[in-house]
């Protein structure tokens, strides 16, 4: 009897020599691993950003990534880690064994979190701010105005879509979508440049478009603009969404030559920024692409998207290049219009009338587009 245990404690014990001798080996080939060393293209391939870029954020978050152990990933390894699983969507043991960087996989999950919180706790608000001044609105306009599909008065092109994830314990129901999965609902507002304006991942994927609008506070933002006398600013977004003096939408199911038909057709191509912007931010962060699911609880989920917009902007400062032969069935991998639940807003009194004096105005203005260009 004391032999078998005496045998047992001894393969206990070379299983403990055994797992500190990878843990050293692995340490080794981390130490002597640099990513920052690789060719600029190949970086930039393997993590969506150019080694600038990655040593600016890393000195903005290194005071929340810095560890108590001498041992311990330095704050470039669990950046890269990070950005690395953001830009291939991998699992975390598969990712941890990459040649390049040679972590295990808790200490994967630990940088993700470490580096995820990080981020949307220093750049988020940085880089992704929604234009709420005199000055920055007027220059939001003028953007549009100047776009290759202009509308004008347009701050942003407004649009959700859905992000997978995995099936919460609590509320599991209010997370499957028309689709049949489990998602976040993610509601972004973009400009013609598919600068990200504004990204709100706090909804589960039952709650359609126009309920997350209602609850937004980029929503109160344009009402408090608006009621303070700021005219001929609005949003574009489709069929999905309330008419409002803030927001303008489409007018369907008018003939072609009708000054409604060319008003649709001019907000549809002005809006198809967002619809671009999805299929770019997918492809190029492959951990949100619709064939992933997002292996976190929604809170976690909600800032991994925060976290990537937030590098997606940052992508634009640095002048990155966008992916754009990567856009194709990127966006959902189906039709995105299909069951929207289009809000009852024939019911609706006050703004609504508003609103549709406004859009007459717009119409009005198509009328005499047309008519000075038979005169000519």
């Amino acid at each position: 009897m004391a032999l078998e245990f005496l045998r047992w404690e001894l393969m206990l014990l070379e299983e403990r020599v055994r797992a500190q001798e990878r843990r050293i080996e692995r340490r080794v080939l981390r130490d002597t691993q640099n990513p920052f060393d690789l060719p600029h293209e190949e970086f930039i391939f393997m993590f969506r950003i150019s080694p600038e870029l990655a040593f600016d954020v890393i000195n903005a978050i290194r005071p929340l990534l810095q560890g108590k152990r001498s041992s311990g990933l330095s704050p470039e390894v669990q950046f890269l880690v990070t950005v690395h699983f953001y830009a291939q969507g991998s699992y975390q043991r598969g990712l941890g064994g990459n040649s390049i960087l040679n972590i295990s996989q808790p200490s994967v999950c630990r940088s993700i979190s470490s580096v995820t919180n990080a981020i949307n706790q220093r750049l988020l608000r940085r880089w992704v701010k929604f234009p709420m001044t005199a000055v920055e609105r007027q220059k939001g306009r003028e953007k549009f105005e100047a776009a290759p599909q202009p509308f004008e008065g347009t701050l942003g092109a407004i649009d959700c879509t859905h992000i997978n994830i995995l099936a919460p314990v609590v509320h599991e129901e209010a997370y499957v979508n028309h689709h049949g999965n489990h998602s976040l609902n993610v509601q972004a507002i973009v400009d013609p440049d598919l600068k990200i304006l504004n990204i709100n991942a706090r909804y589960p994927g039952a709650r359609n478009d126009s309920y997350i609008w209602s609850t937004s506070a980029v929503r109160r933002g344009m009402e408090f603009h608006y009621n303070n006398g700021e005219r001929r600013t609005w949003l574009i977004g489709d069929a999905g969404y309330p008419l409002e003096p803030w927001l303008m939408t489409p007018l369907p199911h008018y003939q072609e030559g009708t000054r409604q038909f060319e008003y649709t057709k001019n907000l549809c191509k002005a809006r198809n920024v967002v619809e671009r912007f999805f299929g770019v931010f997918k492809s190029v962060w492959r951990c949100l692409s619709y064939q992933r699911v997002l292996m976190y609880a929604p809170n976690k989920a909600g800032r991994i998207v925060n976290a990537c917009a937030t590098q997606h902007n940052m992508r634009i400062h640095y002048n990155l290049p966008i992916p754009e032969e990567e856009l194709a069935g990127e966006q959902n991998g189906q039709n995105i219009h299909e069951n929207i639940e289009i809000p009852n807003i024939d019911q609706q009194g006050g703004p609504r009338a508003v609103a549709k004096r406004i859009q007459r105005h717009i119409l009005d203005q198509f009328d005499h587009l047309r008519d000075g260009e038979e005169e000519d």
